[in-house]
């Protein structure tokens, strides 16, 4: 697939020609990333921190924030990749630095290794000199260490003249099971959908940039339809990925889609553009689109408005949703809409009261034995929870955004008690 690419100079988007001369300024690239990041990973690097002339550190650190990313440029040791990975990237490139020893000491799924090759010999220093070593031998020596290789092309880079295909299958071979990520001279669709059927994405950048390809037609040249009308079925999910029905798409649904992040498909009663809520205002919008192991279905997440997505008014086509999702939406309804005496009202309107409600719950949690008492105190604290969230404006979505990131963190804090609550668990227990 395509792995949109936003390099990064002075704080803002560029493009280089053949690694030196610049010949897009794209601007601030908050905005790119958003849109770049609805099909997935984009890969950010940071050219200042490569050539040793500053970082883009801060900027770097809000796209993390806005789309999965992958990051390089600069990253010479372990101590920094690791950074980056706590910092939220999904991957970390490493380019000279990527050696067996730093490798190491790094999560192999979360490395990928960036070579860099001219007519199949691995160059450094700028794409200035040869190092003598073939591309395909540097993979097999890394690829024990790394979920994944960076190969870009350099004599084409930045020139839209073309991929070398038939260079991609052989490079896919020898890197066995770490996924391979091309790069250089992409020109079209087609050559994307071409090294996605050889099992390797395609890192872009110019091309996009320029308007020569588009995220939608790179999406669409990879897919595959067993329907007599050529759809794509679209499983639509909320941002918590439950899933609220079933619709439909084809390029010109997709590309509106992604144009204006927003739930676009295709009626097959109307043969026509729907977009969601445009007439009832249940709108949605848009956050990510993926494609699923067989290249024949879609995934829409969406972040959805009104009453729901289901025809009949509900919010999900499924039936009544149920579980935290659901508790969430109705204690935010509850705090807006609820007449006086309403417990959660008062709760969230004492924070005294809310603060003593989950002491005493935790407390209770603790000292639950049986499997049902856990499970009880446990709904209880979450609800408590939940009140607090919901009464400070916190979405459900963002306190799961943060247990993933926590999860993704390779740097480990030894995680005992601050001293008052060792204290007084010590207490408890005499």
């Amino acid at each position: 697939m395509i792995i949109p690419s936003i390099d990064l100079m002075g704080g803002n988007a560029v493009q280089l020609v053949g690694g030196e001369r610049h010949e897009v300024d794209a601007g601030d690239p908050r905005p790119l990333a958003r849109k770049f990041g609805l099909v997935g990973d984009v890969a950010v690097i940071d050219l200042d921190a490569a050539l040793g002339r500053g970082d883009n550190r801060a900027t770097i650190e809000d796209l993390l924030a806005i789309a999965p990313c992958r990051v390089g440029g600069g990253i010479r040791d372990a101590d920094s990749a690791r950074r980056w990975l706590d910092a939220g990237a999904r991957q970390v490139i490493l380019g000279t630095a990527a050696t067996p020893e730093v490798l190491g000491e790094l999560p192999r799924e979360r490395v990928i290794a960036a070579l860099d090759a001219r007519d199949g010999e691995v160059v450094v220093e700028g794409w200035t000199k040869g190092t003598g070593r073939g591309v395909l031998e540097r993979i097999e020596e890394l690829r024990a260490y790394v979920g994944g290789f960076l190969v870009t092309f350099v004599e084409v880079e930045g020139s839209m003249k073309g991929l070398p295909i038939d260079r991609i299958r052989e490079i896919v071979q020898a890197a066995g099971d770490a996924k391979v990520t091309v790069a250089g001279g992409v020109r079209g669709a087609t050559e994307i959908a071409q090294a996605d059927a050889l099992g390797a994405d395609c890192q872009v950048g110019m091309a996009l940039y320029k308007g020569e390809i588009d995220l939608a037609d790179s999406l669409a040249a990879c897919l595959t339809s067993d329907r007599p009308d050529g759809l794509w079925p679209t499983i639509v999910c909320d941002e918590r990925n439950e899933a609220l029905g079933l619709a439909y798409s084809n390029l010109r649904s997709l590309r509106d889609a992604i144009e204006n992040q927003r739930g676009t498909y295709w009626s097959r009663s109307r043969d026509s553009l729907w977009v969601k809520g445009a007439s009832s205002g249940a709108e949605q919008e848009l956050l990510g689109v993926s494609v699923d192991c067989d290249r024949d279905a879609l995934r829409f997440t969406v972040r959805q408005a009104g009453a729901g997505f289901c025809h009949t008014g509900s919010r999900s086509c499924f039936g009544q949703a149920s579980g935290l999702g659901q508790l969430s939406r109705r204690l935010t309804s509850t705090l807006a809409d609820a007449p006086e005496g309403s417990y959660t009202k008062r709760l969230a309107s004492d924070p005294d009261l809310l603060r003593a409600k989950l002491v005493e719950e935790a407390n209770e949690l603790c000292d639950a034995a049986s499997p049902a008492d856990v499970a009880w105190e446990t709904a209880d604290v979450l609800y408590f929870a939940l009140v607090a969230m919901t009464r400070s404006g916190v979405t459900l979505e963002e306190v799961e955004r943060q247990l993933d990131l926590r999860a993704m963190k390779v740097s480990r804090r030894k995680g005992d008690a601050k001293p008052q609550f060792a204290k007084a668990a010590e207490e408890i227990e005499r």
